[in-house]
């Protein structure tokens, strides 16, 4: 198991979040997680929590994958710079409804602490206007 903070949440966007492995979330992930995210209105706590509501975008966006553009460590946490991007094929997510067979493709940020090989809490933050726009939800913005 990794215990650079880096190598921890480079596993996390590679094996739980873009490959879906439930089994990465228990090794990469604190059972105590704390996780602040726009997809969910209050923090997720608890690792069942965190597990299950990335698991549901998973299946949401089964292709879906979060490549690190960029990564920024001290100390025990990490900052970064993602593209994610994903076709809605899945079941209704976050506000979403069932299957718009559309794609997306979005930036974001994303900060973890890491501590004993785990992240035992993370703030994302995403383009989610641009995200909604490109599945259809809201008129795109345009430039005035």
């Amino acid at each position: 198991m990794a215990t650079n903070p880096k190598q921890v949440v480079r596993a996390y966007l590679e094996r739980a979040i873009s490959g879906g492995e439930p089994e990465a979330y228990e090794e990469l992930c604190d059972p105590e997680i704390v996780f602040t995210s726009p997809y969910s209105p209050d923090p997720l706590r608890g690792l069942a929590a965190f597990r299950e509501t990335f698991l549901a975008m998973k299946r949401a966006f089964p292709d879906l994958r979060i490549v690190e553009d960029m990564a920024i460590a001290e100390g025990d946490l990490v900052a970064t710079h993602w593209t994610a991007s994903g076709v809605h094929t899945g079941p209704a997510f976050a506000g979403l409804p069932a299957a718009s067979g559309r794609r997306f493709e979005i930036t974001g940020m994303s900060f973890y602490r890491v501590r004993h090989g785990r992240i035992v809490e993370g703030w994302a933050n995403d383009d989610t206007l641009a995200m909604a726009a490109q599945l259809g939800l809201v008129l795109a913005p345009t430039r005035v």
